[in-house]
């Protein structure tokens, strides 16, 4: 640990920085003015690097190296003025999530058809004409094209300051900022006004992508490992906060910059690998910063949006004949074993869809009577899972008893993280929720004394009496159909009024009486509880759990599998984890391009049915009832 060697790793991370400010700049403005998350932000950053590679390859020689690297964020740019227009657009109106729930599938798009177009491996480019050298810095070498990188992020900075603060344009951007209603009534069009927005925050992104040429090769992971960082550079730097996004960037980067020069620190007897934190340093900012500023560092409290999105519907308790239909349903998953052969790959598939719902129903819980938008669930069912798998493990303890105390760990996680998740909302819960579980996550993934590390934990097998013929789907069917019972039972509860007045108005609710964070936080042991239960189950399926259970991945396939059954109806969750796990399997198997498969079907999903398919289902069926009415009440 010398001053040398300090100093090249801050320069590394203010070159780290600029990138990452180019990046969140794109997200951040798109989000100030259209209030999406756009989830496929990652994605235009990995295809401006992918497009930047095939330019200078193909008309390198033509146009010369630079000229052929900044036509590609000019590509993306108008890619993504192609996706504002003929997707987004669309949306606009539906709830946030639906809109979240369209972005992630334009992500699973975009990377097979990166996948199609250059293929799995990894892809070098060449080094920067000019800027191939290196320069000496108190004995060491620096790269020349590094010291270009730190320059770029100011340089950016000041040019989108000019733009929003010195043009029409920017004052119109500015203002869709505050009050988007307010700009339509002037006669902005106000389409065109996001279309060229999204457009320049896309541009940004591949601009981002496309100079990280020369320094790393492009790969199929960095539009998941780009969006999670540019998120926490955004929510920590304030929402639509510019200034607020580079000062976070530089942060965060030189935080990993000192966590690297650091190494491995002897405190108090006790080595601490202080690399290792650069998996989790920028989580634990955000979560450091929402807490105690849960606008970000330079942004402002977020003033109320008019008119995006639509009001949340009432849940509606099943007729008798809807709750027929579902014992009728029980009844036969239940009898099915004897009518297949055994160990038939029927039951596998149907053990997976019950742990699916289970798990999907409890982020339901409160998601959608509940308004907690949250997009860590993984780490209940993670906690869940490892708790399980540790005391089979580690204390040789019966699967019973593992089912038993495993979801209570998650239960403890989720009482502690929604102590601080509660007082939060919109975004700012949405992110502290990611944080926690990513958190969690890097926990899971290092600590390989104890968890496993990224090996995770194998050879954790129901016993012979469950292992033996249909024992452990029987098992699995019981406890997922008694947990979303208990869930539907509490939604109809005290409880579950109180929670959805606590949504529909916090200060109403307030006013009467109810404590609104107190009933918040017992949903959200309730929810993560049984979210534990069903990793517990998983871990029995499976035989083993890996951090993966703890990711990101996992989290927003249970939001998936909400958002495409229906967020205001009880049968939601469970149809919508039986539609995306069955469509997983399928076609996965089926072809070697399955997330873009798939996330067509999300996308027609979305906008043929916006409401979810049992939404759909309801509406059809009440639309049908009402036409019977008037036939007969017809002379």
């Amino acid at each position: 640990m010398d001053v040398s060697g300090l100093l090249a790793q801050l320069l590394n991370g203010l070159a780290g920085a600029s990138t990452l400010f180019l990046v969140a700049a794109g997200l951040s403005l798109i989000f100030g003015v259209m209030r999406i998350v756009n989830f496929a932000h990652g994605s235009f950053y990995m295809l401006g690097l992918y497009l930047a590679y095939a330019l200078v390859e193909r008309l390198g020689d033509a146009l010369g190296f630079w000229p052929a690297l900044l036509l590609a964020p000019l590509a993306v740019g108008l890619l993504g003025a192609a996706v504002e227009v003929l997707l987004l657009r669309r949306i606009y109106r539906a709830p946030e999530l639906l809109q979240l729930l369209a972005t992630f599938a334009l992500v699973l798009v975009i990377k097979d058809a990166a996948l199609w177009l250059w293929g799995p491996e990894e892809l070098f480019g060449p080094r920067a004409p000019g800027l191939e050298g290196a320069v000496d810095l108190l004995g060491r070498r620096f790269p020349a094209y590094d010291l270009f990188l730190i320059a770029v992020g100011p340089l950016v900075l000041v040019l989108l300051t000019l733009l929003l603060t010195r043009t029409r344009w920017g004052t119109l951007v500015r203002a869709a900022t505050q009050d988007r209603e307010m700009v339509g009534a002037l006669g902005v069009n106000q389409a065109w006004l996001f279309t060229s927005v999204f457009a320049l925050g896309a541009l940004l992104a591949g601009l981002g992508g496309a100079l990280q040429l020369p320094r790393e090769p492009a790969s199929l992971e960095l539009d998941m490992l780009t969006i999670g960082a540019a998120f926490v550079v955004v929510v920590v730097g304030g929402m639509g906060s510019l200034p607020g996004a580079f000062v976070a960037a530089l942060v965060i980067a030189e935080l990993k910059a000192v966590c690297i020069w650091l190494g491995v620190v002897e405190v108090a007897g006790v080595e601490v690998a202080f690399p290792r934190l650069t998996l989790v340093v920028e989580f634990l900012v955000m979560a450091a910063v929402l807490i105690w500023r849960p606008w970000g560092l330079m942004g402002r409290p977020q003033a109320v949006v008019r008119g995006v999105g639509a009001p949340e519907a009432p849940l509606r308790r099943a007729g008798q004949g809807a709750t027929a239909a579902w014992c009728a349903l029980v009844l036969g998953l239940a009898l099915l074993p004897l009518a297949v052969e055994p160990g038939s790959y029927a039951t596998v598939l149907l053990t997976d869809i019950a742990i699916a719902a289970l798990f999907a129903a409890s982020l339901h819980c409160i998601l959608g009577p509940g308004g907690l938008h949250s997009f860590g669930h993984a780490a209940y069912f993670g906690l869940g899972a490892y708790g399980a798998a540790l005391l089979v493990r580690w204390l040789d303890w019966p699967m019973g008893t593992a089912l038993l105390l495993g979801p209570l760990v998650a239960a403890v996680g989720a009482l502690v993280y929604g102590w601080f998740c509660v007082r939060l909302s919109g975004v700012s819960l949405t992110m502290l929720t990611l944080a926690f579980a990513q958190i969690t996550w890097a926990i899971a993934y290092q600590w390989d004394g104890f968890t496993g590390g990224s090996n995770g934990i194998t050879g954790v097998w129901p016993p012979q009496w469950a292992a033996q013929g249909a024992g452990f789907y029987w098992l699995v069917l019981a406890l997922a159909v008694a947990g979303i019972y208990l869930l539907r039972r509490m939604l109809f509860a005290p409880l579950g009024w109180a929670l959805r007045a606590a949504r529909d108005s916090a200060l109403r609710a307030d006013a009467i009486g109810i404590d609104v964070r107190g009933v918040q936080w017992a949903a959200f042991v309730v929810a993560g509880l049984l979210a534990g239960l069903a990793g517990a189950l998983y871990v029995f399926s499976k035989g083993s759990v890996a951090p993966d259970a703890l990711g990101v991945s996992r989290s927003v396939d249970g939001l998936v599998m909400v958002l495409l059954g229906g967020m205001q109806q009880l049968a939601g969750p469970v149809v919508g984890a039986g539609v995306f796990t069955w469509l997983h399997d399928t076609v996965a198997r089926s072809t070697d391009y399955w997330r873009a498969l798939l996330g067509g079907i999300m996308l027609l999903l979305v906008l043929l049915f916006p409401q979810g398919i049992s939404g759909f289902a309801q509406m059809w069926q009440a639309r049908a009832a009402i036409k019977n009415k008037a036939q007969e009440g017809a002379p």
